[in-house]
């Protein structure tokens, strides 16, 4: 299936200059949606995952799928304020600032084989710092899973010793 279809550009969002991916029509597609999950889900089946960990907002709504199709637990990273619970915590700098990720300190067990999921790849920034996150509450992150990379941008490079699965690649 061509996902392609599935993907809106929206001209200069957030900020003039960029043209975002929207990933919605997917998501309301139920069928192009079912695909995606499916085709991350099958590409890492046989790698023994125990838990599925998605970034807010977009890789909630991947992350949650891919885990219960995988038949695994599922944990989210978060911005500030939304946990409620005991918290691990990473600050990381971004292009135009600091950011900060959250999860709760009991989501992860030492030794816990963990695919990261998120909607999209762009510097890598985020996912370099959920990464961090993860393996620093002792996850062993088998891979990641995106429906988008934006190849320009070199996100890969910041997680180079990661397997990295895309269902769509942007130049």
């Amino acid at each position: 299936m061509d996902l392609t279809k599935y993907i809106r550009n929206i001209p200069d969002f957030p900020q003039k200059g960029i043209l975002f991916r929207d990933i919605t029509p997917l998501l309301s597609d139920g069928k192009a949606f079912a695909y995606a999950i499916e085709q991350v889900a099958d590409f890492f089946k046989d790698k023994g995952i125990d838990k599925v960990v998605g970034i807010e907002a977009r890789g909630l709504m991947i992350g949650a799928p891919v885990a219960v199709k995988l038949g695994v637990g599922f944990v989210p990273i978060r911005k500030p304020g939304k946990l409620p619970f005991e918290l691990a915590r990473k600050e990381y700098q971004l292009e135009y600032g600091m950011s900060i990720l959250e999860m709760h300190k009991d989501g992860i067990k030492e030794g816990e084989r963990i695919l990261m999921v998120d909607d999209l790849l762009a510097t890598g920034g985020t996912a370099a710092a959920a990464s961090d996150l993860v393996e620093e509450s002792g996850g062993k992150i088998i891979g990641w899973g995106f429906i988008i990379i934006l190849k320009n941008l070199k996100g890969e490079e910041k997680l180079k010793k990661y397997p990295i699965f895309s269902l769509i690649d942007f130049d």
